[in-house]
């Protein structure tokens, strides 16, 4: 029996219901046919023009990623763009798009405990909570768990080597880590949160400068171990939720898609 793109996307909702994205975001099903078949997913964080071409390459008929492939309104679908020419070899090729983003971040299992469980986080409770499912299950961004007493400096290797960062910027507030707050992507506007939560660490991403000095001043540590890093820990999530959905199907993690940049 067939698996379709809306099948597939039924399951995702289930898991993190579209309507608890952000009233920022897009996220849902935004490139194809909901009738169209699938037997092969492609798993990524973003889709790029490298991951369009890994899915070619594959045969895989639609992918699932976290970021929006389509964020505003589209005018003109033209190659007059890069987004634009992408998007056409999408459609030209039979490839289908549903992104899960701030939906994904929220919702139990999505990437805040993905994140969380990455890093050794016990105990975990909610950052912030926005409400609760269907099934009584708190939901919003952001988590808060223990770890084992120790320095920054160890925690943050920890941090760098579990996510595989290309680095850590760290704030040490002189504090040791014991309590910690993680938040997937650019959670930089939610120290407050943090700060009320009575966390001593706060690890998230796009941290920008004034925060830095902000989470100084409150003594707490803060590290920033880069968008990719933290949030690429959910494609695992969506492979396995698809995969025992549907036994039958293939889903595969894109080899392609990697962090942007390095350092040096």
């Amino acid at each position: 029996m067939s698996t379709t793109v809306a099948q597939i996307y039924n399951v995702i909702e289930d898991k993190a219901p579209f309507q608890y994205q952000l009233g920022f975001d897009n996220a849902g099903f935004l490139v194809g046919r909901r009738s169209a078949e699938v037997d092969c997913v492609l798993v990524a964080l973003d889709i790029t023009p490298a991951v369009v071409q890994e899915a070619v390459e594959l045969g895989a008929q639609l992918i699932v990623s976290h970021h929006p492939v389509i964020w505003n309104g589209i005018k003109q679908l033209t190659d007059d763009t890069p987004n634009g020419a992408m998007l056409l070899d999408m459609v030209q090729s039979g490839i289908s798009a549903i992104c899960a983003h701030t939906n994904l971040d929220a919702v139990a299992e999505g990437v805040n405990d993905a994140l969380a469980q990455k890093l050794g986080l016990t105990g975990m409770e909610q950052l912030h909570q926005d409400g609760m499912d269907e099934q009584g299950r708190p939901y919003g961004i952001g988590r808060v768990g223990l770890v084992p007493v120790q320095g920054v400096n160890e925690f943050a290797a920890l941090v760098k080597q579990r996510l595989d960062a290309a680095c850590v910027r760290v704030v040490d507030s002189g504090k040791p880590v014991h309590k910690v707050a993680v938040g997937g992507g650019s959670c930089g506007s939610m120290l407050s949160d943090v700060l009320a939560s009575g966390c001593d660490t706060f690890v998230t991403a796009d941290v920008k400068y004034d925060v830095f000095l902000e989470a100084k001043s409150y003594g707490l540590n803060l590290l920033d171990a880069g968008h990719y890093p933290t949030e690429n820990v959910v494609c695992p999530v969506l492979q396995q939720w698809l995969q025992r959905a549907f036994p039958d199907l293939r889903v595969v993690i894109s080899q392609r898609h990697r962090e942007i940049y390095h350092c040096i």
